[in-house]
Order: C-alpha cells, then structure tokens, then sequence
C-alpha cells in the first residue's frame, strides 16, 4: 500500500478462529500471522506477551494510557497481527514517529522486507535528520518522517534492513549508506564503507565496521550516547544483558567476536538501540563494562546451526 494511509481493515470480516475467540472475549487479539518478532511485547509490556513462541493478547486495556499502548504495537507490527473483530485501527490514534529521547525517535511501521526490523530516526543539533534502518515504505510516512526536518542521510546496518533504503533515501534527497560486504542488497548506494576502519559519516556520527551477523555489518555511533547496533548485539530482557544474536548469525560468530575484540574498547555510549531485540539505556561506564563481559562470552561461542527458536529475546 503506498496511499499514505495508515488505518488496517479488521481481518475479512472479523472471521477465523483467532477472531471468533477474540469476539467471545470482547476485545483485542493476535492473529495466526504473528512471526514472533518481539517489536509488540517491546511497546505493549504487560498486555502482550510471548506464548508459544508467539505473542499473544494477555489481557484486554483497562484504560486510555493502555489502550494507547496497544496502539502503539498495533502500529509498529509488520503482519498488522494486533487486531479488534469488530473495528479498525484509528489513524488519529498512531503514535509514530515516536519519541525516544530528545534526539531520536522510533519509527514504527516495520516492515515484513526488513524481518520485522525497528528503525530510527537520529536528530542532529542543526535539526536535519538521519534514518537508520527503514521501516515499511509508504508515501505518507516518508512526508511525516521528513515534516520533522531534511533528512540527509539513510544508514543500513546491513543486508537484512536494506529494503526500502533506496526509495526513502530518492525521497529525502539524501545519501544512502552501506557496506561493501552486504553491497549486492543496496547495489545502488551513494557511500560504500569499506574494509573494518571507521567512518565518519558527520560530524558526532561514525560507523563501525563489524562483521559477524552478516559480512557487511556495522554499527552507527552517535555523539558518545546512542549506538545504533543493527543485529550485532541487543539488549535482551531475559538474561538482563547486552546478548548477540548467536543462534541467528549469518556469516560468522568467530567473525563477530573478532570485530568486538577489535571494536568494544572504541565504543563509549549510553543508549543500544537494536534493529531486532529490546532498547536499553544505562550509564556510559556500566554499559562498557557490559559490552566487554559480552566481547569475552562471544569468544567463546562456536558456530552453530541457524535456529530462530532459541533467540533469547
């Protein structure tokens, strides 16, 4: 869909198991399409939970602030899986982009081409704006992202979170980002890094070569406060730590525990803010000393078979 609208219909006319069980319960639900990407149990703590190896409704909003939650979710999901029988979402009701800090803000929409992916908008003291990652494409939030300032720049953490780059990059007039190691998903980019040297992209801003989850990976640093990690590492709420993505690495966890052995010392920030796994913000100091406790456990890793079932979100 590529109208700028934002409202989903409920699902062919509130049918289907999930829906008829919803109706009998009088309220919200998760459809069968849910591919268990953690973004709704991120947003909507509380009232969506992981059950089976997917989410699911916990319970019903019992007010405003938590039905606004549910919306939040609702609108962030890339299967449109968070539904009502009997009415669809409100537009007026979506939050995104949604703010995180004072300098960067969520975009919500994911995208089904991006694995389900957060995306990021980072602002600069000028005002202008980057994109890291992309949510879904569409026309009308392309105009709202950009209503907040020029964005000059589309980062790509790597191939995964490639798709919609080069459309909202022509869109913004901005310069397209990525790594020559994951070139063949944005043949097309303006700014190619290379090799496993930093670079600066602007000023406050660099990216950090890290290969590991794919060849072409790398991290976006932003002011000493904010890392923009893509899938190399995440903060997961079930081990309370900074985790990498061990059971769903792509190229190579040895690769991976190189590049933080090489990197970790560099990094100074206080915000992780993943493309899959959950946010967390902690003092500088205490988040330096967590990433060089996971340098240390990714070294000892060994390579294992690809298995989405055992993410340890």
């Amino acid at each position: 869909m590529d109208d700028g609208r934002t409202s989903f219909p409920a699902r062919a006319g509130g049918t289907g198991p999930d829906a008829e069980q919803a109706e009998a319960d009088g309220g919200w639900y998760v459809d069968d399409r849910c591919t268990n990407c953690d973004v709704a149990r991120q947003l909507a703590p509380g009232l969506i939970g992981e059950v089976g190896r997917r989410s699911e409704l916990l319970r019903q909003p019992r007010d405003a602030a938590e039905l606004r939650l549910l919306h939040t979710a609702a609108f962030a999901c890339h299967t449109r899986s968070i539904r009502h029988p009997s009415r669809a979402l409100d537009p007026a009701a979506d939050p995104f982009p949604l703010r995180l800090t004072d300098d960067v803000r969520l975009c919500g929409h994911n995208s089904s081409h991006t694995a389900g992916a957060n995306a990021y908008l980072l602002q600069r003291p000028s005002g202008q704006l980057m994109m890291v990652d992309t949510p879904r494409w569409n026309r009308g939030l392309a105009a709202r992202y950009e209503a907040l300032g020029p964005v000059t720049d589309v980062l790509l953490t790597h191939r995964d979170h490639a798709a919609h780059g080069r459309r909202y990059a022509d869109r913004f007039g901005a310069r397209l980002w990525i790594h020559e190691g994951d070139l063949d998903a944005s043949p097309d980019a303006d700014h190619v890094i290379r090799g496993t040297d930093l670079v600066e992209i602007a000023e406050g801003v660099t990216a950090y070569p890290l290969p590991g989850h794919t060849l072409g990976s790398v991290l976006y640093l932003a002011d000493e406060r904010y890392c923009f990690s893509g899938d190399s590492f995440y903060w997961s709420r079930t081990t309370a730590d900074l985790e990498v993505a061990e059971s769903v690495t792509w190229y190579s966890i040895e690769a991976l525990a190189a590049s933080l052995a090489r990197t970790a010392g560099r990094l100074r920030f206080e915000w992780v803010l993943p493309g899959h796994g959950d946010r967390k913000q902690l003092p500088a100091e205490e988040m330096a000393r967590r990433l060089r406790d996971l340098t240390t456990r990714t070294q000892a890793l060994r390579p294992r078979p690809v298995d989405f079932s055992v993410f340890r979100w």
